[in-house]
């Protein structure tokens, strides 16, 4: 796998109040500059360091814990066990104003509920998991037609397919289409995990097998930035953030081309909707399982992203 990438994190102080709490204190922030310098510590080396009563550490410790700045796990020590913490971020940003939403009237944006596929055809290992818990029993491919499926924040297979329809806005506007784009949070799938374990995961648009982008790993070295506490760190955490474009010329995955398959195998203009199939194809030199984070899960907190760029009118 890849070096650890830098942990980021933006604020939206209206929503996130327990994380502008956890930063309004010296001594808190001082514990996470710590954190960030040197490492796991547990308790005792933090009130050592930095010359403070455990009391006093222990309290604040906590508060960091309830609002998500750092992570805490029981680690042996000379009399019992002692708890041991790290700081989860590299940098925190307070978000005054939400961004803007794009103006531009060439793009239409739709984002899926990851749980709102209209298709599936899955095999074990498999399972789901909403922002509060797992969905159902694990590993009985049957559960994924259940209506609770909606709430899937997580979504797990080792062989088969999810599929989704979304609306094919350029119909309705009868415009043209320069590019389909989309935008899916994604891992390989293992028992447990496992960093070097590839998978050749598979879209389709419209029935067209559009290619094949390779998943590195099953990652679970480090919390998801939006995994929730409940979830075992044993389990997926996060994924790559896959940016997939169908243009005139080929598609393409985060730039690189990966498929001569273009827009006019798709015939958008003669569809009302647009079919997003992911899965592990039959023919799959390494199918390794696909791990699907959408909103509540995974580093980038977000469904699954169509975007149509449309001709200019």
């Amino acid at each position: 796998m890849r070096e650890a990438s830098h942990n980021f994190l933006a604020v939206d102080p209206a929503r996130q109040f327990a994380v502008v709490r956890g930063l309004a204190s010296p001594i808190r922030v001082r514990i996470l500059q710590l954190l960030r310098r040197s490492g796991p510590l547990n308790v005792n080396q933090i009130a050592e360091t930095l010359e403070l009563p455990q009391s006093t550490v222990a309290t604040n410790v906590q508060i960091l814990t309830d609002a998500d700045l750092i992570e805490t796990s029981l680690g042996k020590a000379s009399k019992g066990q002692q708890k041991i913490c790290w700081a989860r971020f590299d940098e925190i940003v307070i978000q005054l104003a939400p961004e803007r939403p794009s103006r531009d009237s060439n793009v239409v944006e739709v984002e899926m509920p990851l749980g709102l596929y209209t298709s599936c055809e899955v095999t074990a290992p498999c399972g789901m998991c909403s922002t509060e818990r797992i969905m159902g029993v694990l590993d009985v491919p049957d559960l994924f037609l259940d209506p609770a499926r909606v709430q899937a924040a997580l979504i797990w297979f080792g062989r088969g397919f999810i599929e989704y329809k979304f609306p094919n806005n350029a119909k309705l506007m009868n415009r043209m289409v320069e590019a389909l784009e989309f935008e899916l949070e994604l891992s390989s799938e293992v028992p447990g995990t496992n960093k070097n374990w590839p998978s050749d995961i598979s879209l389709w648009v419209n029935h067209a097998h559009v290619g094949v982008w390779t998943a590195p790993g099953d990652y679970g070295d480090r919390r998801g930035r939006f995994t929730p506490r409940w979830w075992k760190l044993e389990g997926s955490q996060y994924g790559d953030l896959t940016s997939w474009r169908i243009g005139r010329d080929g598609t393409f995955v985060n730039g690189k081309r990966i498929s001569g398959i273009g827009l006019s195998k798709l015939d958008l203009p003669k569809h009302h909707s647009i079919r997003l199939r992911i899965g592990i194809h039959e023919k799959a030199k390494r199918p390794g399982g696909v791990n699907i984070f959408g909103k509540g899960f995974g580093n980038h907190g977000r469904d699954i992203i169509m975007r149509l760029k449309l001709a200019s009118s």
